[in-house]
């Protein structure tokens, strides 16, 4: 099952659940559940895409990090 589809999966067992007439207790747990299997697909998501859209398709992944400095990085050293 594919991350997006199970994030709306739990978001419509999370709309149906107050008129299941589940137990407070055992809807409290499920709630919780819930709400953490959600954080925890959104965050996968959300890295996913962020790791698409620095990919550039050839393995190679890019950012927009720059560094300048005036000083040469490789030194000539004679041993």
């Amino acid at each position: 099952m594919r991350k997006a589809m199970f994030v709306c999966l739990v978001g419509f067992v999370l709309l149906v659940l107050p008129y299941l007439g589940i137990p407070t207790d055992f809807r409290e747990y499920i709630l919780v559940g819930a709400g953490v299997l959600l954080v925890l697909f959104g965050y996968m998501l959300m890295r996913d895409e962020i790791l698409r859209r620095s990919d550039y398709g050839n393995g190679e992944r890019g950012n927009d990090s720059f560094i300048e400095t005036t000083e040469p990085l490789f030194k000539d050293q004679s041993y």
